[in-house]
């Protein structure tokens, strides 16, 4: 609490409540002016938003070198007393003689023997917690299924860097991820199933839901759209009777759109699985379904 009992007589300090760039540059005219500051923000650190950003206008000179010149500056500012994790719980007074009450939120941490490095993040229990599992779930997993990721998982080292690999090879097996497989993928790598889940909803290579047979992936970049590929798209959706994104009832295809496959050449290009096909026409469609209706 910054606390003051003279009713008339003015303080001569001053609080900034935002700890931005715009708020660190006001501590510093304020300091400079020969008045104690105090620097008050409820995150972590000072800084604020800035720090996300890439170029500023109008000198397009990259954050951090607006920043790191003013962070300095303040921290080796004798009357600039910087208080963070801080929220304002109460303020009164009048012009020139106010009292503001604080609440600090705890750091855990001493921070005058803190060098940064990261350990206690690494380690934080709270921040650790989602990967507690209280106790094994018994999987319902067939045995053809657990043979069929035993040799998957076998060719490859038993680590967490093999996690995605295992999915690939997992995906391509069942053209998506059961929910027993990610389970079982898991139990055997020794790692949370929220892990698995995370980095197989990350990727759009992965599905959680049966795909077909045939994966249809049409091209709907520059290129390929400028020569007609919606066209084509559309006339696969009349023709499959889906709509781009869902799969056949009889589970033979799987109708997907993508921004580019990186075949400009061959404009409008789609994929079936991994085979390309290029200079696509609506009338050849048919053709193509044909074909691999009876592979």
């Amino acid at each position: 609490m910054l606390n003051n009992k003279t009713e008339n007589k003015k303080i001569g300090a001053a609080m900034v409540m935002g700890g931005g760039i715009g708020g660190m540059q006001a501590a510093l005219d304020l300091a400079e002016s020969g008045i104690k500051v105090y620097l008050v923000d409820n995150k972590p650190a000072i800084g604020g938003v800035m720090a996300q950003l890439d170029k500023t206008f109008p000198t397009n000179d990259c954050a951090m070198c607006t920043m790191a010149p003013r962070l300095v500056e303040i921290g080796r500012h004798k009357d600039i007393e910087v208080i963070t994790l801080a929220d304002i719980e109460r303020i009164r007074g009048n012009a020139g003689n106010f009292e503001v009450e604080l609440r600090k939120r705890p750091r855990y941490v001493d921070e005058e023997k803190c060098t940064g490095c990261g350990t206690c993040v690494t380690n934080c229990p709270v921040h650790n917690i989602i990967y507690i599992t209280p106790e094994k779930e018994k999987i319902d997993i067939s045995v053809k299924d657990m043979e069929i990721m035993d040799n998957i998982i076998k060719d490859f080292e038993n680590s967490e860097k093999s996690l995605v690999p295992i999915l690939q090879r997992a995906n391509d097996t069942y053209n998506y991820l059961p929910e027993p497989v990610l389970k079982y993928i898991a139990d055997k790598l020794n790692m949370p199933l929220s892990l698995v889940c995370r980095i197989a909803t990350f990727y759009n290579a992965f599905s959680l839901e049966p795909r077909g047979k045939h994966i249809i992936t049409i091209c709907l970049g520059t290129a390929c759209h400028v020569k007609g590929a919606e066209r084509i798209a559309e006339t696969f959706e009349g023709e499959l009777m889906i709509k781009r994104g869902k799969t056949t009832k009889d589970m033979l295809f799987t109708l997907e759109a993508v921004r580019c496959i990186g075949c400009c050449g061959l404009a409008p290009v789609l994929k079936v699985g991994e085979e390309i096909h290029g200079q696509m026409t609506k009338n050849k469609v048919s053709e193509l379904l044909n074909f691999y209706q009876s592979a």
